[in-house]
């Protein structure tokens, strides 16, 4: 029989932290899941690592395929996975070992459901960047709160894989492909209930600089996902969303302006460069 929950753990280069996500699995209290690893062409100690816990427990299980970055890994988990919900984890990331049974453990079956998380950061946690709402969850939300209003980490979600039908991650994107996955998700507005723990834990270290922490490249990379948005929702979506961010980013600047002025005894902010400085040591602060 088929399990009952996927879990898919995309891997590159990451096996120092893999022990540590694995054994978050293997210390579900919900035991009827298959655990799907997918090694992206990693050149470190990845396989090595596998390989001991599929030794373990059959329930873990190994595809290793040449490096196509993150959504080619996660999609080469979706071929593979026979469960009824699936449950995304990234190799660095961990889960609460209640995560899959308090998703599951109501009366009722959601398609999706979804619960707070943490920041994980040398061995610290730290609450979320925000308190997910419900309201975060639909497609309207999505579409135009995501990363500007709110963030979701992938893992914090349990999805039916009815929901999934028909969606693969953009190959082409290094960042916000999750932010398709969340619109492709919420499109009908399906029933979600919202878990008001933190059950899903995501790591941060200090001392690594990931693309989601430089504001400028995730403004370059959230504008890659526009054509994409306008060939599957069509041109009005697009051009909405198009116009809801210039908005907004230049609404953050007039403000940033406005706090830097503030800041350095009302001068006039004659170097973009100055500015750039301030609003990366803003951000910087506000995300740890």
């Amino acid at each position: 029989m088929s399990p009952k929950i996927s879990i898919i753990v995309p891997c590159y280069n990451q096996a120092s932290y893999l022990d540590e996500c694995l054994q978050s699995v293997m210390d579900q209290t919900f035991t009827d899941w298959e655990c799907i690893i997918v090694n992206d062409g990693s050149t470190d100690h990845t396989e090595e690592t596998v390989e001991r816990w599929t030794e373990k427990d059959s329930r873990f299980q190994y595809i290793s395929k040449e490096n196509g970055g993150i959504s080619s890994a996660r999609n080469a988990g979706l071929e593979r996975a026979s469960g009824k919900y699936i449950q995304f984890l990234d190799s660095d990331d961990l889960l609460n070992k209640k995560k899959i049974e308090k998703s599951l453990s109501g009366s009722k079956e959601y398609p999706l459901i979804i619960s707070q998380f943490t920041i994980y950061t040398n061995n610290i946690h730290h609450p979320g960047y925000n308190h997910i709402e419900k309201d975060f969850a639909t497609f309207e939300g999505i579409v135009f709160g995501w990363n500007l209003k709110f963030t979701i980490p992938i893992h914090c979600a349990l999805i039916s894989r009815q929901l999934l039908e028909g969606f693969t991650f953009e190959k082409g994107l290094n960042i916000n492909e999750d932010w398709l996955m969340w619109m492709h998700i919420t499109r009908n507005n399906p029933e979600v209930l919202i878990l008001d723990e933190p059950l899903a834990h995501y790591r941060k270290e200090e001392d690594k600089k990931s693309l989601s922490s430089d504001p400028y490249k995730v403004f370059r990379e959230r504008v890659k996902v526009l054509p994409i948005i306008k060939r599957i929702y069509g041109d009005t979506l697009h051009d909405r969303l198009a116009y809801h961010m210039i908005e907004f980013h230049t609404n953050q600047l007039v403000q940033l302006k406005h706090e830097f002025n503030k800041a350095t005894g009302g001068k006039v902010v004659s170097s973009y460069l100055a500015l750039k400085k301030y609003y990366y040591s803003l951000f910087q602060k506000k995300n740890l």
